[in-house]
């Protein structure tokens, strides 16, 4: 797999765009291909499609289409697919917008099978390393080639840096994905920021993670373990309303907040890469060069492609 061959921002993590749903199990490889071009007249070179937590009829289905449309896709900007889950907490919170229903212990059988509908083109993999067996499948994945991240999950100290030595070196949108209320010293947060081996992906569209947070990430991670990512759902695009994604409802507000109506979580995001990287540069977070390591280089460095392609 190639990197794409014209300048623009590398997304590690999109669910969807203007309607279009990469878990509806009624996805098309044309949808697909659609989508990649309208996301590139919107300043997205290149992504992953991201597949949350989803029933076996539905990975059955969406998988083969994501990877014909990848397999199709001749100008990089398909990367390969982002299995978000279903190894991930089952804990209210931890969860985020995953449906419960759907979310299952780590199985090198069913990844194998999950790997076996996506033909080989998993990349990126967000599992939660606390869960029995998540150690043992995520060294499985990382043989395979597949990068692996840790998100959604509540592990602790001792699991995390576990993860990182088995292979791990990604924390799926690091700040989200969590409870509202945890404890102020045994959460997830400071080893994810402590260990150096694992970049920060953050969701920077102004809702996810108020600006000091991303500050702290950056003072202690630096400008090479950062990964903007804008974690885009299908209702991007869409005019503030009600909608019904990844088998739950969501709500965009007209500010473009997107939550879930019943649990008050946040459920993706309606901004894409280049509003993400704009409310950076607007913050006085970063320039243009730091922008563009964090909003391109970083993400292909984390998935083996060179930046200078």
């Amino acid at each position: 797999m190639s990197a794409p061959t014209a300048q623009g921002w590398v997304d590690l993590q999109v669910n969807g765009y203007a309607g279009v749903d990469f878990s509806n199990p009624d996805l098309s490889a044309e949808q697909v291909l659609r989508t990649a071009a309208l996301l590139r007249e919107r300043g997205t070179r290149a992504f992953c499609p991201t597949v949350v937590s989803a029933a076996p009829l539905t990975y059955r289905r969406v998988l083969p289409a994501l990877a014909e449309a990848v397999q199709a896709c001749d100008d990089g900007s398909l990367l390969g697919i982002h299995l978000e889950g279903p190894f991930i907490s089952p804990i209210d919170g931890a969860r985020g917008a995953h449906p419960l229903a759907h979310v299952r212990p780590p199985s090198l059988q069913a990844f194998d099978e999950l790997y076996r509908l996506a033909r080989g083109r998993i990349r990126l993999l967000t599992l939660a390393p606390e869960l029995p067996g998540a150690l043992e499948l995520l060294r499985h994945a990382v043989g395979m080639g597949v990068r692996v991240a840790l998100g959604h999950t509540l592990a602790g100290s001792r699991e995390i840096w576990a993860a990182a030595e088995a292979g791990a070196s990604l924390a799926t949108h690091l700040g989200n994905g969590l409870p509202l209320s945890i404890p102020r010293h045994a959460n997830p947060l400071w080893p994810l920021l402590a260990c150096p081996a694992l970049s920060a992906m953050l969701i920077t569209d102004g809702h996810h993670l108020p600006p000091d947070f991303v500050r702290v990430v950056l003072a202690l991670k630096g400008l090479g373990g950062v990964i903007v990512t804008s974690d885009a759902s299908p209702a991007a695009g869409l005019p503030p309303g009600d909608y019904h994604f990844f088998g739950t409802p969501a709500r965009l507000e007209p500010d473009g907040r997107l939550h879930s109506p019943q649990s008050g979580t946040l459920a993706g995001s309606s901004a894409l890469l280049a509003g993400c990287l704009a409310w950076l540069e607007a913050q006085g977070l970063l320039d243009a060069p730091a922008l563009r390591q964090v909003g391109r280089e970083n993400a292909l460095l984390a998935l083996g492609l060179s930046p200078d392609d």
